[in-house]
């Protein structure tokens, strides 16, 4: 597993947004000056977290973003498969079923299905408001 440049600002911009949760709009600028990211590339990413929900925007003058839920209620784990897709550390778990042809008598597959529970286990108990408040337990 390999998180994109992409899924890590993603999470930057969620936890700067519940940093910065006080019921008004966040400026892009702001934001992309915060986690010194381009406006541009951050903008990419913003339309991808708004059109999933996670996101509002509002255009113009006083407008931003803003959270559409509370940091409680976003894990790692849906941020980053959203921005990244499979977050599997083999490319045959990828796909449900696995329809790999040598999935009946592969010896690594177990340990490799083991991981990927661990993985997404651990980051489906992280959220938001976690990584905003800088501790995990």
């Amino acid at each position: 597993m390999l998180v994109s440049t992409r899924g890590r600002y993603a999470l930057r911009v969620m936890i700067d947004l519940a940093e910065h949760n006080n019921g008004e709009w966040i400026p892009l600028k702001d934001i992309a000056a915060r986690q010194e990211v381009s406006e541009k590339y951050l903008e990419s990413i913003l339309s991808i977290l708004s059109k999933a929900g996670l996101v509002i925007g509002a255009r113009g003058k006083g407008g931003g973003y803003r959270l559409a839920k509370a940091p409680e209620q976003y894990t790692a784990d849906s941020i980053l498969k959203l921005t990244d897709g499979s977050l599997a550390p083999v490319a045959c778990l990828k796909q449900t079923p696995n329809r790999c042809p040598r999935a009946a008598r592969c010896k690594t597959l177990p340990m490799w299905e083991k991981l990927d529970g661990l993985i997404n286990g651990f980051l489906e108990g992280v959220t938001v408001a976690d990584l905003a408040k800088g501790k995990l337990e």
